[in-house]
């Protein structure tokens, strides 16, 4: 008889932006004259640059012709595209990183989901708190987490790091100690970033401890401050023990066309096995890899033209940050993030829960952004807006929000 993996019954409710999706359709199904502004989802707006649909446009043209067709794509990535990666993007900022140390997907997601697949079944995981869901979702699935408590929405297994104001949204280095450590910066949700000094902290705590570091660093295009590094390998002893996380979905607006890779360094070795080996096996075993198309796509992201666009790019969206982050300040709110981030993090108003204040501005402002009690319990309280709408949109959105005050 078949049975079914006990661990995915688990987990509570749907994933967290199902719940947003459902509530607005709802909503937008019994008020279909009202006209809602979504800064929820952190899905880019902006079109593909001009540099990357020509390229898209030319390996469509290869496709078509005997001679430079192509089938399957390696499966750890194409040679262009990982020379591309290494150079740009760590090279360039004196990071030596090796094209056999690049391994290209579909997603930063699928891989920050995926990456906990190698290690241990009773491996102890900390995650920031508030956490990108998937971090602690893809845990449960293993069946790492233990007992969910409703009431404080908590698993009994896993180490949480509260990330709040009195600490700046930074999280204090956990007393009890992990195999595993998931940061996000510049961080999703709160926006909040960690200076070089900070996060060589962590790296000197994970090598004392023999713990490795999973750094999800998809939203470094934009960090605006100096003192802020771009790659955990910035930092001295980074190799020895962390795995680096990194897509293309928010820097070029690849959101629907899937593209993203991860970095495991040949040095990084657990349990005498090198990652980095163990990892090119389940990425060979489970994974076709990304499309011809698509790789060529994000090689052009790496050209002169192609590096000014997607800066364009950022640009934009984090002046999107700006005006929802100087507008609500102006309107009375408490905000951080928005500097180093496309994303804002607000203290929800009048003591209102996440969760109300998320129906409060949808039906009052028809408005539309995350609830921090989303993801996880630090988050209650607070609510989440992004700058990866259109400029008009965003104004627009603040405008309300300041009528309701």
């Amino acid at each position: 008889m078949s049975r079914i993996n006990e661990n995915f019954l688990k987990l509570p409710g749907s994933y967290l932006f199902s719940t947003v999706g459902r509530k607005v359709r709802e909503y937008q199904e019994a008020n279909p004259d009202k006209r809602i502004i979504r800064l929820g989802i952190g899905d880019v707006t902006l079109p593909l640059p001009p540099a990357v649909i020509g390229a898209l446009h030319a390996a469509v043209d290869e496709m078509s012709v005997q001679d430079t067709f192509r089938g399957y794509a390696p499966d750890l990535g194409y040679e262009f595209l990982r020379s591309a990666i290494a150079e740009h993007d760590f090279k360039s900022r004196g990071v030596d990183i090796s094209i056999e140390e690049v391994f290209v997907s579909d997603g930063a997601k699928s891989d920050s989901a995926n990456i906990q697949e190698i290690f241990s079944a009773d491996a102890k995981i900390a995650v920031c708190d508030p956490v990108y869901p998937v971090y602690v979702d893809s845990n449960v699935m293993a069946g790492r987490t233990g007992i969910y408590d409703i009431a404080a929405g908590r698993w009994s297994n896993v180490i949480y790091m509260p990330c709040t104001a009195e600490n700046g949204f930074i999280p204090d280095l956990p007393q009890q100690v992990p195999d595993l450590i998931y940061l996000c910066f510049p961080n999703n949700p709160t926006g909040a970033a960690l200076k070089k000094e900070q996060l060589q902290n962590w790296v000197d705590y994970a090598n004392r401890n023999k713990a490795v570091i999973v750094f999800d660093a998809a939203y470094e295009a934009y960090i605006s401050q100096a003192d802020v590094p771009h790659s955990i390998y910035e930092c001295e002893g980074a190799k020895t023990c962390a795995v680096e996380l990194r897509s293309f979905s928010k820097n070029a607006g690849f959101t629907g066309t899937r593209l993203a890779y991860t970095i495991v360094p040949k040095e990084l070795v657990v349990d005498g096995v090198a990652l980095c080996g163990l990892w090119a096996r389940r990425h060979g075993t489970k994974f076709n890899g990304a499309p011809y198309i698509i790789q060529k796509a994000g090689e052009a992201v790496y050209s002169e033209e192609g590096k000014k666009q997607v800066a364009e790019m950022v640009g934009y969206y984090m002046n999107n940050a700006k005006v929802i982050l100087d507008g609500l300040k102006a309107a009375g709110y408490t905000v951080s993030g928005g500097v180093d981030s496309p994303y804002v993090w607000l203290k929800t108003p009048k003591g209102m829960g996440s969760w109300e204040f998320f129906d409060y501005l949808l039906e009052q402002a028809n408005v539309v952004g995350t609830p921090g009690a989303g993801f996880g319990p630090s988050g209650e309280g607070y609510f989440r807006l992004t700058g990866f709408g259109s400029y008009d949109n965003t104004a627009e959105a603040i405008e309300r929000i300041r009528r309701l005050v």
